[in-house]
């Protein structure tokens, strides 16, 4: 089972708190260039420093803004690396599946659905309400932009699945024995870590509901389907297609996609629905095609 795979005597929970500051002191280091680029900025060029993360945001020109973003995870994907084979004494793979190898095909299959859902509901949205939305295509830009999001937003996003669905949720389960904790504590932990976005700061907190909601989402798929799979397709899908179709002037994300939503942002039924209806049918999708079964154990049980 994927849990139990990080359960060792030897893997104390201090080892995952020291992993997890080494794995944030390597995305600080791969944060160096974006903040060289805005001291350079600032000293030579008279621009103010950045008071806020929404200024931070429209710092730079977008693409050079989301490439210095993104490039800390490539560290902190090391950083991982490191932390698992050096300090815990395991395989990669160990916190990825319990397979053999790695199944691209659940990578894949998740991916497709959840871009598909993305694209249908992005392109109905703007045609019930094309009044919020202004086309924002400009080629150059935007072939650039599919260059830098195609290569580094899944790393971001696997980053963080290897993170929070992988090394956390074994390393809670080395704590607690059982598999409802790891569950709880790695959503939350990835609800709060979006905490200081300004998505947070235009909507409320309200919002934390989809972002914990989600984090939910995907701790279930890997406790189902034993495997980070269906979760690293799912969470490429959100963010990669996400960049390339919609930006707005408030997000985390500034990009040259190929809408701008324009409209007073409020957190309303599009924060709610996904959570309380989109998910639990995407769960029910994956449960029927993967046989998913012995639903109460595989996400409370005991660890042994």
């Amino acid at each position: 089972m994927f849990i139990e795979q990080g359960i060792d005597r030897n893997n104390k929970f201090w080892k995952y708190i020291l992993g997890s500051i080494f794995i944030i002191g390597a995305s600080f280091v791969g944060q160096m260039p974006m903040l060289v680029l805005i001291l350079l900025q600032t000293f030579f060029k008279g621009k103010n420093y950045p008071a806020n993360e929404e200024e931070l945001m429209h710092f730079f020109e977008p693409n050079l803004n989301l490439f210095l973003l993104l490039i800390s995870f490539v560290f902190a994907l090391v950083g991982i690396y490191f932390v698992v084979r050096l300090l815990h004494k395991q395989k990669l793979l160990s916190i990825v599946t319990a397979r053999k190898k790695m199944d691209w095909k659940r990578v894949f299959f998740s991916f497709v659905i959840w871009s598909l859902f993305t694209i249908v509901s992005t392109v109905v949205t703007f045609y019930l309400n094309p009044t919020d939305f202004k086309i924002n295509f400009q080629l150059i830009p935007f072939l650039i932009l599919v260059l830098i999001a195609t290569f580094l937003i899944p790393i971001q996003t696997s980053v963080e699945e290897l993170v929070f669905r992988g090394y956390l949720m074994q390393g809670f389960g080395n704590l607690s024995r059982n598999k409802w904790f790891p569950l709880l504590m790695t959503s939350s932990i990835f609800g709060l870590m979006h905490l200081f976005n300004p998505e947070v700061t235009k909507l409320g907190n309200v919002i934390m509901v989809y972002y914990i909601g989600t984090g939910l989402l995907l701790g279930i798929m890997t406790l189902m389907d034993d495997g980070l799979e269906l979760a690293l397709g799912f969470h490429a899908a959100n963010n990669l297609i996400g960049a390339l179709l919609v930006t707005t002037d408030w997000s985390a994300f500034q990009t040259y996609s190929i809408f701008k939503d324009v409209s007073e942002p409020e957190a309303g039924l599009d924060i709610i629905f996904p959570v309380v209806v989109i998910y639990p049918l995407l769960l029910v999708i994956f449960g029927i095609k993967y046989k998913w079964f012995n639903w109460k154990e595989k996400l409370t049980g005991s660890i042994v």
